[in-house]
């Protein structure tokens, strides 16, 4: 028996991962929290059970679309009747945290880059930005230095009265 035993080289390797397996259960037993786990049901749930408290002092920076339209109900009504209803008011006005109280105005960004970040043309498969009016930086409808605000009001984004159209026409 003892000569089979010296014959087969699988001890070795066998020793190898059970070394491996023995360092990986030291390290998790000594690195990570023993409150670390599933939580609930296991979609969003893998957390630190200790780290609630830390979240829940988290200050919200977004405020959502809700709060916006409870003051701004023009601006509001317009968006959410128009194509721009999916998009939240923060996004394009940045953060809503402290607004009104201590930030009295948002000022969106008014660089076509802002617009492109949704608007330039990238047909990627599946995520639906092949469906969304898609324009070329620099292109006829989009010249570098016009600001896409001078014909298109992002609250209602169809073309301004007198903005003229890549024909030429309004």
């Amino acid at each position: 028996m003892r000569g089979w035993l010296r014959r087969n080289h699988w001890w070795r390797p066998l020793a190898v991962v059970l070394v491996v397996l023995a360092l990986l259960l030291t390290f998790r037993s000594l690195y990570i929290p023993s409150d670390f786990g599933i939580h609930g049901s296991f979609t969003y749930n893998l957390y630190r059970a200790n780290n609630l408290t830390e979240w829940q002092s988290v200050t919200v920076k977004y405020q959502g679309r809700e709060f916006c339209g409870s003051c701004h109900d023009k601006n509001y009504k317009s968006i959410m009747a128009g194509p721009h209803s999916v998009i939240q008011c923060e996004n394009c006005h940045g953060p809503g945290i402290g607004h009104p109280d201590t930030v009295k105005k948002l000022t969106p960004g008014n660089s076509q880059q802002l617009c492109w970040r949704c608007h330039v043309y990238l047909p990627y498969d599946g995520s639906g930005r092949s469906v969304l009016p898609g324009i070329e930086p620099g292109g006829p409808h989009a010249p570098l230095g016009e600001e896409c605000y001078t014909c298109h009001n992002p609250h209602a984004p169809q073309l301004l009265p007198g903005a003229q159209t890549e024909e030429g026409g309004s």
